[in-house]
């Protein structure tokens, strides 16, 4: 039987999921389709490991979190993974990890579904290959916004014309599932991820990078699967640059305060937010930052309610 590959998507992406294929038959796969049509069986993922729960008294079942720039990604490990679940439960969190692993659901009643990741193989690295997972993960996302884009054009989508512009039997297959299932898709959402993913790279670049990617336009479709009219995208750099400027200095105004007050056990949120309304920040831009800082893995939260920094 051929080994899925693994796909690479964001964690914005795929926790947008809320379509599952069930395999027919004990030796097929089943796969989740995220809303750019990416038809899921397994994934890699590299990101920050931010902490690793028991949730089983043996042990022997764990659960944990990777943050990316777009989202957080949930894992699930137990006794058939135990090559994954003894390496989860000895990194030190935080830490830089690569994960690859099968794509697990869960609903807990009709109409909704929950996705999270069964690691197979986990590996702690540095933040070079984070980095690199990111540039790539862009890029591939990039290419199934471009492979929507051109389905949303079609007058009826259908995978045999995506494989003759290119696209793979499995991005062909996933794309039409989704356009079938998710009715409106908001590309555009998407091209954004991929911006601030760039951007996150690069921080204090004033702009954000050119994607060449038709995001002038906000592309959707009806239920039907046909392109709804589009509308202009205007920028508004003037006012853009000082929103992004403050955005860093608060950042680094948290961070710092959250290193002055912190010990081995870390800052509580409240003494946080105390601390730093004192110094004349707004509450809800203090929450903002914690939670951009969140993102880049400059902090996290060991125990709710408790923050340290990496």
């Amino acid at each position: 039987m051929r080994r899925e590959a693994a796909w690479r998507v964001f964690a914005g992406e795929y926790n947008d999921t809320t379509v599952e294929v069930k395999g027919e038959g004990e030796m097929t796969p089943s796969y989740v389709v995220t809303p750019l049509g990416a038809k899921i069986n397994r994934l890699f993922v590299i990101g920050v490991l931010t902490d690793v729960e028991q949730v089983s008294e043996s042990g022997e079942f764990v659960r944990a979190h990777v943050s990316d720039p777009t989202g957080v990604f949930t894992l699930y490990s137990g006794q058939y993974q135990q090559e994954a679940t003894t390496a989860l439960s000895n990194i030190e969190v935080p830490a830089f990890v690569a994960i690859v692993g099968k794509a697990r659901t869960y609903i807990p009643e009709e109409g909704t579904l929950y996705v999270s990741i069964r690691p197979e193989k986990v590996m702690e690295v540095d933040s070079n290959a984070r980095d690199q997972w990111i540039l790539e993960t862009c890029s591939n996302t990039k290419d199934r916004i471009e492979a929507m884009a051109e389905a949303m054009k079609m007058n009826q989508s259908n995978a045999y014309d995506l494989r003759k512009l290119g696209c793979s039997k499995e991005l062909s297959e996933g794309i039409v599932t989704a356009l079938k299932n998710y009715g409106a898709v908001d590309v555009n959402k998407y091209v954004t991820l991929i911006q601030e993913s760039l951007q996150y790279l690069i921080p204090g670049k004033d702009t954000l990078p050119d994607l060449n990617v038709e995001k002038k336009k906000e592309a959707t479709i009806d239920e039907a699967g046909h392109e709804e009219p589009v509308k202009e995208v205007k920028k508004t750099k003037e006012k853009e640059e000082p929103a992004d400027d403050n955005s860093e200095e608060t950042e680094q105004t948290v961070l710092e305060t959250i290193k002055k007050i912190e010990g081995d056990d870390g800052a509580p949120w409240d003494a946080i937010t105390e601390k730093c309304e004192k110094a004349g920040l707004d509450k809800d831009v203090i929450e903002e930052a914690l939670t951009s800082l969140m993102d880049k893995g400059l902090i996290y939260e060991p125990i709710l309610g408790t923050i340290k920094t990496t």
